[in-house]
This record gives C-alpha cells, structure tokens and sequence, in this order.
C-alpha cells in the first residue's frame, strides 16, 4: 500500500489535536487502523483514511443521531469485516489485489477465498433443472427463491457443510442464469450459453468480469445478505436478499441507466448529450465513483482488454474532455458485453452470478458473529397519542 496511506503517530496526533492515549484509545476501539512502520518495526504508522474521518466527524456536531445517520451513505465503516476493502484507490479481496486475480483465477476460486478458503474442491450435484422463465432475471430469483423456501438456517451449522452448500448456491444461479445445468467453469458455461464457445477470448473476458466484481465491501446488496444472515437464515435466504437488493436501478441495474445515456449519445452527439445532462443537473451513468476519486480500477482493468465498440468509445473520451470523470465498472461492462454481442441483461446476469460469491462470504461471516443487525429509526411522524 503505498506509504501516502499511512502516517506517523506524530502527524496522526496533529490532525486529530489529541494526546498519544486518545490516539491509542481510537485504535483499541477500531475506529483507526494501525500496522508496524516496515522501515522501522519499533514505530506504528497509522491509516490515513481513518484519522480523516475522525477529523471531520470532530468538526461537525457530536449528536450521536447525526453520526449514526452519516454511517448509513458512504459514511463511516459500521461493522468489521475481513472479507473486502478499497485502499489507496485499488480493491483488495482479504488483502490480495483483485486487479491482479482477475489475471489468472476464476470465479470458483475468488469464491473459496472471500468465504475464507474452506470447500477447495466440494460441490453437491443435487442441481435441479433451471426454472422455466423466459428470461435471465427471473430464472435466477426463482432458482434462489426455491433453495430458499427449503434450505435449513445456516447458524450452527459445521463450516464445511456451508462450504459444499455455498459452492453449490453458486451452481444452481449459474443453470439459471444459462438456462441449463452445466459442469465446467463457470465463466465457461456462461460463454457457451451466449454463444462465445468455451476457452476463448470472449469466455476470458468474462471470467474477468466475474472475478472483478464478485465483491465490493460493505455495498447494498452486501449488506441485505448479512441483515438475512444475521438472523440465522439461509444461505440461500441470504443470497435472495442480495440478488433482490441488486436488482434496483441504483445499483446492480445501473447498467441500464448506461445504456440510456449511451443511446442519448448516439442521437444526439456525446458532447449535447453530456451538455443536456449537466444543464439538467442529471447524473452521467457509468462515470465517476465515490469510492475511487482517481477512476475506478475494476473498469480500467476490464477496458485495457478489448476494443469497446465506437459510439462507447466516443462517448467515454467525451466525458473525459468535459467532465474529467473516468468510467466505472458499469461502463465497462456495459461495454464489455456490447463488445460481444450478448443480450441486454447480460450486464445483470454477470454481476449477479458473480456477485453471489460475494454475498455467500458475507453471510458466512456474518453467521459466525453473536450480533443481530437491528438498527434502531429516528421518528419523525406525528406525536405519539399517549391515553
């Protein structure tokens, strides 16, 4: 991580206007991270982010419901993980650089690792046939909604049990999502399903988009699956509650505001398309990312692999010039499957088959925790009518 990322107890203590305890006492509690300096093991370095965030908490109002309010939008961490995180503007799945495993592994093994790296080579045939469904979406709420409706809790239960269970969930959505129970990779069976014939380029192009998104820390479908878990449901409950959470147009379905904004483009030009959104104080889909205020690495990953097709091309290099924002992993998948000619939910069919893996992890560790999520509403409806 590069050293920018860290800093100095003395520069710490400064920003924050603290003495060494308070500083100690912020690490004890988990509210700043703290590792040895490699240059010198006798010294601490601590996590920038963090005393940032703690010295901007400190100059706004101590209320602990405004605190609590800012955690809920990209606001403060609000429960430990060791699943996910984005630091120095790259994203590491448990410590490695996700960039990096998009070169050579697949969605199988992304899997074993955010989930801990329990079931290697475990998988249960008991994969009924896909569900009758005219399209992607459906196929895989009903594939889900049947485990669901019939899996036993997951608290309790022996890690290796889950293991078989979390590689077979990971199955039974990829059938759906192909339309047919298959064996093999699943980035492979994906690709014969759309016509890219297994082992090519097209198959590689989607093995690296299911390894670049199959998780993203503590985002809304994440956390729809560990709310689930927290109550002991299924894994399969659990997934449910994620594919459903992505479903929404701010987030897994943001790829279809991409396409509008691609199609705007197209009629229009990207320059007045560009002009019409900002005069109109409307987001530009597919562009810029709260998390990475440099450009997403996930998307320029993926754009470094294939020519997007031109009218996306243009339109990316149009939004550059006159905004400076870089594209986001919905761009880039966007393109991506443009680029391969496949259907129009193939964009959601891949973040949700991939992004699966990533719920199935979040439950398991949130199953190992005692802690049921249950926050508690600020009312602001009427006065209580008290007898």
């Amino acid at each position: 991580m590069p050293d920018r990322d860290w800093i100095a107890a003395e520069d710490a203590r400064t920003r924050l206007g603290v003495r060494a305890q308070t500083l100690y006492a912020y690490v004890s509690r988990g509210r700043v991270q703290m590792r040895p300096d490699p240059r010198d093991p006798r010294r601490s370095l601590y996590r920038a982010a963090d005393i940032a965030a703690l010295s901007q908490r400190k100059s706004r109002s101590r209320k602990v419901s405004e605190v609590a309010a800012g955690a809920i939008a990209w606001g403060e961490p609000v429960l430990a993980s060791e699943i996910t995180t984005v630091a120095g503007g790259r994203l590491f799945y448990r410590g490695r650089d996700a960039i990096l495993l998009a070169e050579t592994e697949i969605l199988e093994s992304v899997a074993r690792l955010l989930r801990g790296g329990h079931g290697a080579a475990l998988k249960r045939t008991d994969r009924p046939a896909p569900p009758d469904a005219p399209d992607m979406r459906t196929r895989g709420f009903l594939a889900l909604a049947a485990r669901a409706g019939g899996d036993p809790p997951a608290r309790g239960r022996n890690p290796l049990a889950l293991a078989v269970e979390a590689a077979t969930l990971l199955d039974v959505l990829t059938d759906a999502i192909a339309g047919e129970v298959g064996g093999g990779a699943i980035h492979n069976r994906l690709a014969l399903a759309w016509g890219q014939g297994p082992g090519g380029p097209g198959a590689d192009l989607i093995r690296r988009c299911l390894v670049l998104v199959a998780d993203h820390e503590l985002n809304a479908s994440a956390f729809a699956a560990r709310v689930a878990a927290s109550t002991g449901a299924s894994l399969a409950a659990a997934a449910l509650a994620g594919l459903a959470t992505l479903s929404g147009p701010r987030h897994g379905m943001a790829t279809a505001a991409v396409r509008t904004f691609a199609a705007e483009a197209a009629q229009l030009g990207p320059a007045q398309a560009i002009a019409n959104r900002l005069a109109e104080d409307r987001a530009l889909p597919g562009f810029g990312h709260p998390l990475y205020p440099d450009g997403d690495p996930r998307a320029a990953a993926l754009l470094s692999r294939f020519d997007p097709p031109r009218e996306l091309a243009a339109l990316q290099a149009a939004v550059r010039q006159e905004t400076g924002l870089a594209p986001n992993v919905d761009f880039a998948l966007v393109a991506a499957c443009e680029a391969l000619k496949l259907q129009l939910d193939a964009p959601f069919a891949v973040f949700a088959v991939a992004r699966c893996a990533g719920w199935i992890a979040h439950a398991i560790e949130q199953g190992q925790s005692e802690a049921l999520i249950r926050p508690r509403a600020r009312y602001v409806g009427p006065e209580p009518e008290f007898g």
